[in-house]
């Protein structure tokens, strides 16, 4: 099977951090950007980074940027559109999106969603940990905290998300939900895999925690 390519979105406005760019802030020497191409090359085919403004400020990263189709930053779905599209024009048939602002997500991330995705005519599935202590493989779905950041998405629906996010959706579950999208569950007892970096304290845990 072909490995699907990955797609970085690092489109938001970083308001909660005071403006700018999360994925450039550093973290133990690094930035948050390259440490996730870092995690993600290895999972994936070519990658891409979705963001918006001036492409130049990331031209030291060595990947083509694409920035949102839709206009008003409508959220991640607007990121995952440009990357389908992008994605379409390599002739790949999916992608794997991950947050800019999110270091330390599984290294299995790939192959997890892909064998979640199995038997799906498009593959389309998010990644989500366990609600609270309690981690176990029987919990039911409502336990479960989506992450629509990081996902399986396939190339052939990307007209039909065009259409959603013209329409005003702009709430990845609504959508994924309407294509009968799937849940990939990651456990693990040493921490949130997914944790990301909204503001400056987060900045700080996140030091703490590599």
């Amino acid at each position: 099977m072909t490995r699907p390519l990955g797609v970085i979105l690092a489109g938001g406005r970083a308001t909660r951090m005071g403006g700018g760019d999360k994925a450039l802030l550093e973290l133990g020497g690094q930035t948050l950007l390259q440490q996730v191409i870092d995690r993600l090359q290895p999972q994936v085919g070519a990658m891409a980074l979705n963001a918006n403004g001036d492409p130049d400020r990331f031209a030291a990263f060595g990947l083509p940027v694409v920035p949102d189709s839709v206009a008003g930053r409508p959220g991640p779905l607007a990121g995952v559109l440009a990357g389908l599209d992008w994605a379409a024009g390599q002739g790949a048939e999916s992608i794997v999106t991950v947050a800019a602002d999110t270091p330390f997500f599984p290294r299995t991330l790939v192959a997890h969603l892909e064998e979640t995705a199995e038997g799906m005519a498009h593959p389309l599935v998010l990644a989500a940990t366990p609600r609270g202590a309690e981690r176990t493989k029987s919990m039911s779905t409502s336990g479960l905290i989506r992450h629509p950041t990081f996902g399986l998405w396939p190339v052939a629906l990307r007209a039909d998300l065009r259409a959603a996010l013209e329409d005003g959706i702009k709430k990845v579950v609504i959508w994924t939900e309407k294509h009968g999208g799937r849940e990939a569950v990651f456990l693990t007892d040493t921490g949130d895999p997914f944790f990301n970096v909204n503001t400056p304290e987060d900045l700080e845990a996140a030091k703490a925690m590599a």
